[in-house]
């Protein structure tokens, strides 16, 4: 029994590896493009930069310089950072008055943030691009709102999953030592809430990170632009691209949200299970 357990944990470990080297082998192929001459990217896309192909940095100082990639850099952190500390302290808010008080308005709002996870965002998108242009939305700050909206079915869903394990005991005695409801959730609830709120964070900002279609309806882009509207610049007239410099600017692009996820991995499959079991 022993025997056959350990061959099919060698063979599953096999067929992991090679889905990984498959998931992996696309970057690579981009890091190793974004130290290459154009030409030799489309010639020979697979080929290790060596020689006459290899340019160093040119491709990333071309591709800087280009698109003003550090200005973009600065408008999508901004809006990540502070959408993802927007939706995780609304949603874990909303969650845990959800899961302690039950009427029909919890009920409903409950049901609402499992809908909105449903919808398609392309089925929403032109009514929301006019309303966010009619309420002055187009900007950094306003996007935030829209953000917050749109990661909240999940958000709440998580942490409705896991507020439910929390011991009322806990709340009742801080209420009894003179805690008002705010000071209740900050000193007690929200830090039980820790893992669920890192991998809210996780979800949440890669999304909001690499997202080219809601920034590119609702900002003013002549004003504000994303990495990823930015990187779509390098596309020149008559379907001329300059693909060391993309190349180069997808690396830089990808580097600070591998680096936030890998910090944090650790946390996603604890907070995942305990959203999903708790309760």
């Amino acid at each position: 029994m022993g025997v056959r357990k350990a061959k099919h944990g060698g063979v599953l470990t096999v067929i992991f590896t090679i889905l990984s080297v498959i998931w992996v082998c696309p970057i690579l192929i981009v890091i190793m493009n974004s130290f290459k001459k154009k030409a030799y990217i489309n010639r020979k896309p697979f080929a290790f930069p060596a020689g006459k192909s290899f340019v160093g940095i040119e491709n990333y100082l071309n591709g800087i310089k280009k698109i003003n990639f550090f200005q973009a850099f600065g408008y999508s952190l901004f809006i990540t950072l502070f959408s993802v500390v927007v939706i995780i302290v609304c949603t874990s808010m909303c969650a845990w008055y959800i899961t302690r008080v039950t009427n029909r308005m919890t009920k409903g709002i409950y049901y609402l943030c499992l809908f909105a996870m449903i919808v398609p965002f392309q089925m929403v998108m032109f009514t929301l691009s006019k309303f966010a242009n009619m309420l002055h939305l187009g900007n950094p700050v306003g996007i935030i709102l829209i953000y917050l909206g749109f990661g909240a079915g999940q958000a709440v869903f998580m942490f409705c999953g896991f507020a439910k394990g929390i011991p009322l005991e806990i709340e009742e005695a801080a209420m009894i030592d003179g805690c008002n409801p705010i000071q209740i959730f900050f000193k007690i609830v929200f830090p039980i809430l820790k893992p669920t709120c890192i991998t809210v964070a996780i979800l949440e900002a890669m999304w909001i990170w690499n997202d080219y279609l809601l920034p590119y309806l609702v900002l003013d882009i002549k004003k504000y632009k994303t990495i990823p509207i930015v990187i779509q610049y390098l596309k020149g007239g008559y379907g001329s691209v300059d693909w060391g410099s993309m190349m180069a600017m997808l690396v830089l692009a990808i580097i600070p949200i591998i680096v936030f996820y890998m910090a944090c991995q650790k946390y996603i499959i604890e907070g995942v299970v305990a959203g999903a079991v708790k309760g």
